[in-house]
């Protein structure tokens, strides 16, 4: 009983918590920024703070429409207004949310001195950890040391050539897993199946087979990232002394990382081990990252606890919506399956290429509708309403003499920019082949691609701190959207009606109950049949498919519609290296087999 009172107490503490906050906001100085979506006194903020949970969007853009454009006031001291400036677009505002106000920056001149502006002054990191509460979620290690960035930013980036046929080949398998190839119309649940694939592709890269298609550990992976976020929005409602508190009695993360070490610590200690007794290198190395995360890691980073909550957090930037994979795929989904009639111009593009360049990483940056499609989905759905957030280390002023006090809240409001109708004709329309059509004007191939940031589209952050995994996320997104529209013909169930999304503070959350319908598509001509592939297994047990190692062969001989694949692969015998010449036919987008034609041990 004293422990039911202990905790009803606990939970009382943050409700009278927010309320001195949002009735006293600490930021007595931020009167001179006009507010929207509720009264300015701050005795009355927590009105604007709950509509806000339910109606983010609606009230940034509102700001943006009144406060973008607008003529420089001064009051006097009747507060009588003088226009002492033309229209010209750049204004602030100010709304309140849980916690306190956040101040919402308009214009590329302040996005573009928002981003600008030093580590030490407006902070990308700091705003991340006070939004995700990182130091009592993912630890006081993963919020002062990010060596993980700069691995998903640049090995990440750099191994997807090499490993894109790894990435193909579970995209097919996850989705022959969760939809198979219905000859009728299959109604099946849109969300479950996307964070599946999402989980299953991400991770044949970053722990490899047969760990990624572990149902339990894909499972791990979605309930740590929802449990990160809900953890994070419990644990904002507390002052600082009762935070850690809260982590261990209202969350579920501490559970979750002991569960990861059960799957991750065999193969951690067997990598251990094989460094102990080869080095730094050895035959058949894995090439994935949580070994570039053993490799890199220093220290207390080493350890098999830190290793396995550095895999899971970077997981969360693979799955969660805020970051991109599972909202923009789910969205732009239902979007195809809303307007199946985009279905044809995808499909023949998809065809085109692949019959050209085979299932490569090379094939993906020439699938520009694929890009297009995906960059407007983006655009017209969104990741989030706020983009690009830091927080004030100290006082800062903009070039026009707008003041932010330390320890504000600053955002950029994406939604309303990429709504704006002086930036994006027809705004409010969703058209698909937006880019692909910029592209083909003289001078714009690369400015509209998907991973291509600017300050008019900002749905992944813009310059130094834009989204580092945006271009390993890219060609996923691609891989999986071309799969779908070869292989299957999709439908939501009215033509042209989208479920409906629900704005939750920052974030849209898709709909989480809505169907699309599949159907496979008996036409395609290089739609992949689904039969199952052996796997070439390593001397260190890392497995790869045989599919996956021909694809990344030359194609040698193509007689329509017979393709021959020439591949010499290595492997480690007892005491020589074994290369193995092997020829994979395919047939018509069937996978017929592969046979050895020699081998020589050196």
């Amino acid at each position: 009983m004293s422990g039911s009172l202990a905790t009803y107490a606990l939970l009382a503490l943050p409700v009278l918590y927010v309320l001195v906050t949002l009735l006293v906001p600490p930021q007595r100085n931020l009167r001179h920024i006009p507010t929207v979506g509720g009264p300015s006194n701050p005795f009355l903020a927590w009105i604007g703070a709950l509509r806000y949970v339910s109606h983010s969007a609606e009230i940034l853009r509102e700001g943006y429409a009144k406060w973008s454009s607008f003529r420089a006031l001064r009051r006097d001291a009747r507060r009588t207004a003088h226009h002492l400036g033309s229209v010209y677009k750049g204004g602030v505002f100010k709304h309140a949310e849980p916690g306190g106000w956040c101040v919402v920056v308009t214009g590329s001149r302040k996005i573009e001195e928002l981003h600008r502006a030093a580590d030490d002054e407006l902070s990308f990191i700091a705003a991340t950890n006070e939004t995700l509460q990182v130091p009592y979620t993912l630890g006081p290690n993963v919020a002062s040391n990010l060596y993980h960035v700069p691995i998903v930013r640049s090995q990440l980036t750099r191994a997807l050539p090499v490993q894109f046929p790894e990435l193909r080949d579970e995209i097919v398998c996850a989705f022959g897993d969760a939809v198979g190839m219905p000859e009728e119309w299959k109604a099946v649940p849109a969300m479950e199946v996307v964070m599946d694939v999402v989980a299953r592709t991400s991770n044949r890269l970053f722990v490899g087979l047969p760990l990624c298609r572990n149902a339990d550990y894909c499972e791990l992976n979605k309930q740590f990232t929802i449990d990160v976020f809900t953890g994070a929005a419990i644990i904002n409602l507390f002052p600082s002394v009762l935070k850690p508190i809260a982590r261990r009695l209202l969350t579920k993360v501490p559970q979750r990382i002991a569960r990861g070490m059960k799957h991750l610590q065999p193969m951690i200690e067997e990598r251990f081990h094989l460094i102990e007794a080869h080095g730094n290198d050895w035959p058949d190395k894995p090439n994935d990252l949580l070994q570039w995360l053993m490799d890199a890691a220093q220290g207390e980073e080493r350890t098999m606890r830190a290793l396995v909550l550095r895999v899971l957090t970077v997981n969360i930037a693979a799955i969660h919506t805020s970051s991109l994979c599972l909202q923009t795929f789910i969205n732009a989904l239902y979007l195809l399956a809303a307007y199946p009639q985009y279905i044809a111009p995808l499909r023949a593009e998809v065809e085109a290429v692949v019959e050209s360049e085979g299932w490569t990483k090379a094939a993906m940056n020439k699938m520009r509708k694929v890009d297009s499609f995906l960059k407007e989905s983006n655009r017209f759905t969104g990741l989030g309403a706020k983009s690009m957030t830091r927080l004030a280390l100290k006082d800062f002023t903009f070039s026009d003499g707008t003041f932010i006090p330390a320890g504000t809240t600053i955002s950029a409001p994406a939604h309303a920019v990429h709504f704006d109708e002086d930036i994006w004709p027809n705004a409010d329309v969703f058209d698909p082949f937006r880019f692909s059509s910029l592209r083909e004007e003289e001078g714009e191939g690369a400015k509209h691609q998907m991973v291509s940031t600017s300050l008019d589209y900002i749905p992944f952050g813009h310059g130094r701190h834009a989204c580092p995994g945006r271009f390993f996320a890219a060609n996923e997104l691609k891989a999986m959207l071309a799969h779908v529209a070869v292989t299957y013909d999709v439908k939501m169930e009215k033509d042209g009606v989208l479920p409906p999304s629900m704005w939750f503070g920052t974030a849209l959350v898709p709909n989480r109950k809505a169907q699309s319908r599949f159907r496979e598509d008996t036409k395609s001509k290089v739609c992949p049949k689904l039969q199952s592939t052996p796997a070439v297994v390593h001397a260190s047990g890392q497995a790869t498919s045989l599919s996956s190692l021909a694809m990344a062969a030359m194609v040698d001989l193509v007689v329509s519609p017979i393709q021959i694949h020439y591949l010499w692969t290595s492997r480690t015998g007892t005491d020589h290296l074994i290369n193995t010449l092997l020829m994979y036919i395919v047939y018509d987008g069937i996978e017929l087999g592969v046979v050895e034609l020699d081998q020589r041990g050196h």
